[in-house]
């Protein structure tokens, strides 16, 4: 089969084209490197630059499909900045499904995030829970949910939206390395790197049993196997939802303990207040990807997920040399 995987420069589509490639798929990779680095597009794919409002460009009826990755993902940033966020992720994603059209491709596989749900009212979270995102970000890709489940409706597209909780780990070379960094498990090995001095926990008084944020870890590798099973998964006119998570959590001390561990170094803490919006509890049910995709995580172990982030961590570092 041949896909088009939008953003596959960047940390997740990277991945999941690299997987794409490895089961025999013809990949091509569009990317704009905003965010992306082209070192990151495996061998064996084609690799076109370029800004997803212009893909009628290179988007033919030779493709079988499309994974969409390329997205805006600061939740800081689209609060400062919203217009980048409706601009790229609502507008680039609107003309990206208008050449599908045009060119009659009729698979889509969306990256969608968690963010949608906004502060959960229980947990763990389903697909039914209500959608209240809290940020442009959340906000941008809830809006393009909705745009897929019109185009399905209306058009016959087949799409199934992966709604993230947290991606760690890595795999094949391809790590985390956002700019600037925002997510835990590599703020932490910074810290184990000595490129940090230490880790700030945000609140120690949550209703948790080590008083601190408790989130949903899944590995990159599972992660991007998913979008894999995706695609014999879904059906024409129909727009599947589904989480991906490991259906547990790990708090913040969990997560600082286990870099301890993996790394053999020690990782000081300083305590802050708690930030405005963290809820207590994110963790994922992932019960429809099991029934409907047959996914099941395989590195579900914190410890493996770290483990493969610190050997991407050092090896960056070793690189900067």
């Amino acid at each position: 089969m041949k896909y088009l995987v939008t953003g596959g420069a960047g940390y997740v589509g990277s991945t999941v084209a690299r997987h794409l490639v490895e089961a025999g798929h013809e990949v091509t990779v569009l990317d704009d490197l905003s965010t992306g680095f082209a070192e990151g597009v495996p061998a064996g794919a084609e690799f076109v630059e370029g800004r997803i409002q212009d893909a009628a460009r290179w988007l033919d009826g030779s493709y079988d499909g499309v994974l969409h990755f390329a997205a805006f993902s600061q939740v800081g940033e689209s609060v400062v900045k919203p217009e980048k966020y409706w601009e790229n992720n609502v507008g680039g994603t609107m003309a990206l499904l208008a050449a599908m059209r045009t060119a009659g491709v009729r698979k889509l596989v969306f990256s969608s995030t968690a963010a949608t749900y906004g502060e959960p009212e229980s947990v763990p979270i389903t697909e039914s829970a209500p959608t209240a995102p809290t940020s442009p970000y959340g906000a941008s890709k809830l809006a393009v949910d909705h745009m897929i489940g019109g185009e399905c409706a209306a058009h016959g597209l087949a799409a199934v939206s992966l709604r993230y909780f947290n991606v760690a780990g890595a795999y094949g070379g391809c790590g985390e390395r956002h700019d600037p960094e925002s997510h835990l498990i590599p703020l932490v090995l910074d810290v184990a790197l000595g490129r940090r001095e230490a880790i700030n926990v945000y609140g120690d008084d949550y209703a948790t049993p080590d008083g601190t944020c408790v989130r949903d870890y899944i590995h990159v590798a599972d992660l991007a196997e998913a979008h894999l099973l995706a695609l014999d998964a879904m059906t024409s006119g129909e727009h599947l939802i589904c989480n991906l998570g490991n259906g547990n959590g790990f708090s913040v001390r969990e997560v600082v303990e286990t870099v301890r561990k993996v790394t053999g170094h020690p990782v000081p803490e300083v305590m802050a207040a708690r930030r405005a919006g963290d809820p207590a509890v994110l963790v994922a049910s992932a019960d429809a990807a099991r029934e409907r995709l047959g996914w099941i995580p395989s590195r579900p172990d914190l410890a493996d997920i770290v483990r493969d982030a610190w050997v991407f961590a050092r090896e960056r570092e070793l690189g900067r040399g």
